[in-house]
């Protein structure tokens, strides 16, 4: 079973190439997390939201993240974190071309 987590906030901050350079280090980080197979960053400046959305693995990964991502949104001094946690289903995504493992 894949796990799908969708974060958003309000984000009053950089966005596009700044927001690459500036959290670059993050990204990598990220990558090395237990369970990841992938994130992809979202934002969208007319709305001055940022978030992204998660594939894992398995739930446990999934859930701990979750509260380290929050505490450390928190820390950077976001508020309004809303955040759902899916399960995926894999026989339909991969007729839609999902790629659900880590390459």
């Amino acid at each position: 079973m894949k796990y799908l987590l969708q974060v958003d906030f309000p984000h009053d901050g950089i966005f596009g190439e700044k927001m690459a350079e500036a959290f670059e280090d993050l990204a990598k980080d990220i990558a090395n997390e237990d369970g990841l197979i992938w994130k992809i960053w979202t934002e969208n400046e007319a709305t001055k939201e940022a978030g992204g959305i998660y594939l894992f693995d398995n739930e446990n990964d999934v859930q701990r993240y979750l509260d380290k991502h929050t505490k450390r949104l928190e820390s950077f001094g976001y508020t309004n974190i809303r955040a759902k946690i899916f399960n995926v289903n894999e026989p339909l995504s991969a007729i839609t071309n999902a790629n659900l493992v880590r390459e």
